[in-house]
């Protein structure tokens, strides 16, 4: 299998999902220049996090516009798995592929630490090995993480069951105290309708070895390959995406 991590200008984690696909899950891995058209035959897309463009006008507002994102809509239109991670989630909501916005946390401090997650969703290409209400232990690091979507949204998607993660408490239990960016229903993750983009803010790829603190984060890893690998319900739409 084959991941394509796409590096904006201001990327600084592009490194670390390499680092994860490619010597933790011995997968193939190709780093994607934001002004590519072309994504190498890969059959998953990671938007790293860090500070695309500076984050300058808003967090992912200019990435939006780089040559490379209209590959990524059109794979991802073919049902293609797409993850952002961090600044990559900020990206995806900027280009209109995830619902919603990201305001400034909460307390206007940047917040990296470990947090807990409970899987909500286990029909996504990156949850799949999960099990609902799971609880993960994966760090964050981010100034501008607090999401945030409109009443009728909101409700759309929690209809749909698109929040893939929330913050809670280690027992999995939703509190505010527990909720470190202020986002609205403690979402720390969302996906598309058809399930194949999700974005999250925690880092997946830093919590993949003992020596980084935790491995909670090897579940998506081993999520994506699950899907990509044993086909099924999710096999077809995933097998016609990559190029």
């Amino acid at each position: 299998m084959r991941f394509g991590v796409i590096v904006f200008p201001g990327s600084n984690c592009d490194e670390d999902a390499y680092y994860a696909a490619k010597d933790v899950f011995g997968q193939e891995a190709e780093y994607l220049w934001h002004k590519d058209t072309d994504l190498k035959g890969a059959d998953v897309l990671i938007l790293p996090g860090g500070f695309a463009h500076g984050d300058y006008l808003r967090t992912g507002a200019m990435a939006r516009f780089s040559p490379i994102m209209g590959p990524v809509r059109a794979f991802a239109g073919r049902g293609g798995p797409v993850l952002g991670i961090c600044n990559g989630f900020q990206i995806l909501l900027e280009s209109g592929l995830l619902p919603g916005a990201m305001l400034r946390n909460r307390g206007l401090k940047y917040r990296c630490e470990h947090v807990h997650l409970r899987v909500e969703q286990t029909d996504t290409p990156f949850t799949r090995v999960a099990h609902a209400g799971q609880v993960l232990r994966i760090p964050i690091g981010h100034g501008e993480g607090n999401y945030f979507a409109p009443v009728d949204t909101l409700k759309t998607i929690e209809a749909n069951r698109q929040v893939v993660l929330r913050y809670t408490d280690p027992n999995g239990v939703v509190s505010d105290e527990w909720n470190p960016n202020g986002s609205v229903n403690a979402i720390a993750a969302v996906c598309n309708e058809r399930r194949n983009v999700v974005g999250m803010m925690p880092h997946p790829e830093r919590a993949c070895e003992p020596l980084l603190g935790g491995v909670d984060g090897r579940v998506i890893f081993e999520s994506v390959l699950s899907a990509l690998t044993s086909g099924g319900s999710k096999g077809p739409a995933l097998q016609m995406a990559g190029q």
